[in-house]
């Protein structure tokens, strides 16, 4: 595969950078950590068209995909951007898109594509049993479960839940304010938003499930949303890596830089290493996703990188940047918390391992 970025990941990405600059100056960055969401941030890249570029023209969007996301998303990680890209644009949006019909559509995603409407999903980790069970009823389903930890659950406005039934998963598109569905607010390493969502006999109409039991489309939300999820990582990771960089040219001690000590030049060199790995294998996993290629084994060692790598980098920084590394007021906290966070979201390191163990398990000998 060709590694090298599209003139149009390229433009996306430096849009986005553009407006994360204005936007998310690095001192704003402790108080936007606290917030969970900023709206305002959202609005900006909805009148830049960053949040319906990357969706089907056919549903109104831009016309590009899953690759000119990630190019998105390494942005908000660099940046640390308190924006639900991921779960809005690239799970929700991108399900709607390829499974959603036109009731749906012009529910959810016209409003979406605007920057109106907020979607997550309430996705378990990769080893973890489905939160939700769902049984026909009538013309429609009765849905119970829970699921924890769901991102920017307090300001979505709609959920997409996945469901065991008999026949096999479904995913199910919810309303908010919809009786037997309640969230309750949760704190999270990064300061960020997450909820509990519970359904208790939730009825929900035929309609609000995107295609049929069994048809894998549970199976294609999680391959996407852990992808996006790398390419954040990746960003923050790149980010918080030149921070080091640029504090070690700079901080002295003994009268020399500690850029020049052999040990601080051995960890930057190894994190540097660790960076490049989670590139390498997150475009690998996006190409393969894109292109309609077998992705179960790309993703999961894409994932288990962005959590290998990510705890060692995100350690990396604090460690040389000393006393300061650890002070949450200061960019650099920001920016080990979210590595923290991504690094356990929707499986860590030992969970991908067994995942690629049981991949390999089934190839014939």
């Amino acid at each position: 595969m060709d590694f090298s970025l599209s003139e149009a990941q390229r433009e996306l990405a430096a849009l986005t950078r553009r407006i994360l600059t204005d936007q998310l100056p690095p001192e704003s960055l402790p108080r936007h950590g606290s917030g969970g969401f900023d709206r305002a941030l959202w609005t900006e890249l909805g009148k830049a068209g960053i949040i319906d570029a990357a969706l089907p023209s056919a549903v109104g969007g831009g016309g590009f995909g899953l690759l000119e996301q990630c190019s998105i998303l390494a942005e908000l990680g660099r940046a640390a951007a308190p924006v639900p890209y991921l779960p809005t644009v690239t799970m929700a949006g991108s399900a709607l898109a390829g499974f959603g019909d036109g009731e749906l559509l012009e529910r959810w995603l016209v409003p979406l594509l605007r920057g109106e409407a907020l979607l997550t999903a309430a996705l378990p980790d990769a080893d973890t049993p489905c939160g939700f069970t769902a049984e026909r009823a009538g013309n429609g389903w009765r849905v119970s479960g829970t699921q924890t930890v769901v991102p920017f659950a307090a300001f979505a406005d709609g959920f997409l839940l996945p469901a065991a039934t008999a026949d096999g998963e479904v995913l199910l598109l919810v309303e908010r304010d919809r009786p037997g569905l309640s969230v309750l607010g949760q704190r999270v390493v990064d300061r960020g938003d997450a909820g509990l969502v519970e359904a208790t006999e939730l009825s929900l109409p035929a309609g609000a499930a995107l295609g049929e039991p069994g048809a894998g489309l549970a199976e294609w939300l999680r391959l996407r949303g852990t992808v996006g999820l790398v390419a954040a990582q990746f960003g923050v990771l790149e980010r918080a890596l030149e921070l080091t960089a640029e504090y070690a040219r700079e901080r002295t001690q003994f009268d020399q830089v500690i850029g020049g000590f052999q040990a601080v030049r051995q960890r930057l060199a190894d994190a540097y290493l660790d960076v490049h790995a989670v590139r390498l294998t997150l475009w690998q996993a996006a190409w393969c996703l894109a292109e309609g290629e077998p992705a179960d084994s790309a993703v999961a060692t894409a994932k288990f990188w962005a959590a290998e790598a990510g705890h060692r980098v995100a350690h990396t920084a604090v460690h040389i940047h000393g006393g300061v590394g650890i002070d949450v007021d200061y960019p650099l906290h920001q920016y080990f918390v979210a590595a923290k966070r991504n690094e356990f979201a929707l499986g860590g390191a030992t969970t991908q391992l067994r995942a690629l163990g049981d991949l390999l398990a089934q190839e014939p000998a």
